[in-house]
């Protein structure tokens, strides 16, 4: 009887826990190593892409998560003072790009995620280090407080300042700051009506989106030194940098207490790796391509990554050239995007609305353009690796 080769996760995020439930439906046995005392994830929402929700689909979460999804009306991008400069229509969107954008808190997703694993895949409060990348005919090596685990395929999920990667390619710069800082929060906003928006400044961003449980996802940046902190709170901080925007901003901002928010400077891999992949370690997620969160596309091509990285689990080389490619366009992508929004030039920022305002004039399908090599990703074609495993 043949062994069951056994899959270590380092990261139990919503990468990390995607590969694992992949890998698991592949046939393998997987045992994830978070080094937090849970799997509350770091983070407050995520939007799920259609691109993401197919990927989903390999391990039969998407149609769940699809009914998750709020958006049902019309939003689109805001000045301050509250004027449109596009609109956007839900049904529109989804019928281009095949299927629904879905907001949702991580922890609903992290959950679901978990409950595909089995009960005792996953430890918490576990330190772990790649000690040996391992090669052919050689397993890898995992380190942890408890000694060490032996793997025929360890998935770096470590997050941006991934420990595994420094191991893998010392000689890669690692993050650099993107000139920007983000704050999150998901509260409660009764008897608040308001249409989903993101809304640009100079050098500003604001957006309110709702959730299927009834509550929203605010979420700001702004172009700001690396380090900074604000001197009393981040609600007040808040409140200096987006009080007298447009409504429902100011009723957002009431709602928030300062220990809601979540505040955090942005970095990214502006160089490439060389490969998602040594030995028999494969990095997914922001270990492999961490991206400015413009696009959207950060925990999206996290999940990607977990599909793709399980279909070729036997097979890494594939793994690198079916996401390296991929990844570090859309890096570059957001890298482009996020520079954009944040302008900070009143003549920069004149030309940008105007250009928004005429794109969105041109019709919908010229504006959602721009997303349809990210949106219209599909993953490996059937059979699945759990397909292959269960015939063989």
């Amino acid at each position: 009887m043949a062994r069951t080769r056994h899959a270590v996760v380092i990261g139990g995020g919503i990468g990390g826990l995607t590969a694992a439930a992949a890998l698991h439906g592949a046939g393998l046995r997987v045992t994830v190593l978070e080094r937090g005392p849970s799997l509350q994830p770091l983070g407050a929402g995520i939007s799920l892409s259609p691109n993401a929700l197919r990927a989903l689909d390999v391990i039969g979460l998407g149609d769940e998560i699809r009914s998750l999804a709020a958006w049902q009306g019309d939003g689109g991008l805001r000045t301050p003072g509250g004027r449109w400069l596009s609109r956007s229509d839900a049904a529109k969107a989804a019928e281009r790009f095949g299927g629904p954008l879905v907001l949702l808190h991580r922890s609903t997703l992290a959950g679901l995620l978990a409950d595909r694993l089995p009960r005792d895949a996953v430890r918490t409060s576990a330190d772990a280090a790649v000690a040996d990348p391992g090669g052919p005919g050689r397993p890898a090596r995992v380190r942890t407080p408890g000694g060490e685990i032996e793997a025929d395929l360890v998935v770096a999920a470590d997050g941006i300042r991934s420990a595994a990667r420094a191991v893998l390619f010392p000689g890669h710069p690692g993050p650099v700051y993107s000139g920007f800082t983000t704050w999150r929060v998901v509260i409660p906003l009764p008897g608040v009506e308001f249409a989903s928006h993101e809304t640009w400044g100079r050098g500003r961003i604001w957006g309110t989106h709702p959730l299927k449980d009834g509550r929203v996802y605010a979420y700001a940046a702004a172009v700001t030194p690396a380090g900074g902190h604000a001197p009393d709170d981040e609600k007040s901080e808040l409140l200096r940098l987006f009080g007298d925007w447009h409504d429902p901003i100011p009723a957002v901002l009431a709602a928030i207490r300062p220990e809601d928010i979540l505040r955090h400077d942005v970095h990214h891999l502006a160089e490439p790796l060389p490969a998602h992949h040594l030995g028999r370690v494969a990095l997914v997620g922001d270990a492999a391509h961490a991206m400015p969160p413009n696009l959207g596309q950060g925990g999206n091509q996290a999940i990607e990554d977990a599909v793709v990285l399980a279909h070729h689990h036997d097979d890494l080389a594939a793994y690198t050239a079916a996401r390296l490619p991929r990844t570090s366009a859309i890096t570059r992508q957001a890298v482009r995007v996020a520079r954009l929004n944040l302008t900070t030039g009143r003549a920069q920022v004149a030309v940008r609305d105007a250009a928004m305002r005429l794109l969105s004039l041109a019709g919908p399908a010229l504006f959602l353009r721009s997303f349809d090599s990210i949106a219209d990703w599909r993953p490996p074609q059937p059979p699945y690796a759990s397909q292959r495993t269960q015939a063989g």
